[in-house]
């Protein structure tokens, strides 16, 4: 286990001041990065863990904000913050964008190997950044498979991992579909992985407030899912020793 550095770093999006976690991996020299999007809640502990978590593995890591520093754990005023997000892609791309902006800052991060990666919203994010045309070198999002506008998934320039629970009724059958054929159509480098038996949020321990119907924790699947997003970034984005 390396030894990791942590810090939060303030600055602004969608009109609002954010509060990131970043992590970063012992050494000196630049490393390959991953912008952490958390669910609809906003930022908590488990995408900071997360964070860290990566930074052990040798990335730069930055969980990204969703709500200037909110955690919010009603599910109605969740609900009425993110559905018009999901909705605007402008809006969407604004907030990946800022985070982006922060960790390509970073003097340890390599700005031309990134990847992203997210869970619910903000899987949605950073889908939305491929579909803007980000230089990424993966991403990965579950729970996340919102459909971007017409012909857009055409500027993906990286493979794209998405996992999802079978039993999921906020990402239905329906929506897998439409979210393979749009990556298919667009000639995307992409995999969909479905958890047999498992909801909406399977990847997030259980929380002390009301959840949506539908959401639950499947620690089996949690644990292949955070593998499979680990071996995703060693295919596309393998950490290098610092150069001496």
């Amino acid at each position: 286990m390396t030894t990791v550095t942590t810090r939060t770093v303030a600055y602004p999006a969608d009109d609002l001041t954010m509060i990131g976690h970043l992590a970063l991996p012992a050494g000196a020299g630049r490393r390959p990065a991953v912008l952490i999007g958390p669910e609809g809640v906003g930022l908590g502990d488990v995408e900071r863990r997360r964070a860290e978590a990566l930074a052990e593995l040798g990335y730069v890591a930055l969980a990204f904000d969703l709500h200037g520093g909110r955690y919010l754990g009603d599910p109605e005023e969740m609900l009425a913050r993110c559905m018009p997000l999901l909705a605007d892609p402008d809006r969407m791309r604004g907030i990946g964008h800022a985070a982006l902006d922060v960790l390509r800052a970073e003097p340890r991060t390599d700005p031309d190997r990134i990847a992203a990666v997210g869970y619910g919203t903000g899987g949605a994010v950073a889908l939305e950044l491929g579909r803007d045309g980000v230089d990424l070198r993966a991403i990965g999002t579950v729970n996340g498979l919102i459909t971007g506008r017409p012909g857009e998934a055409a500027r993906i320039r990286c493979p794209v991992w998405a996992g999802v629970g079978s039993e999921d009724p906020i990402m239905p059958p329906a929506q897998r579909d439409a979210f393979a054929a749009e990556m298919e159509a667009a000639g995307v480098d992409w995999r969909l992985v479905v958890y047999g038996g498992a909801l909406h949020a399977f990847h997030h321990p259980p929380v002390d407030h009301t959840v949506r119907p539908g959401v639950g924790y499947h620690p089996r699947h949690a644990q292949r899912a955070w593998s499979d997003i680990v071996a995703l970034l060693a295919e596309c984005l393998p950490v290098r020793p610092d150069a001496p």
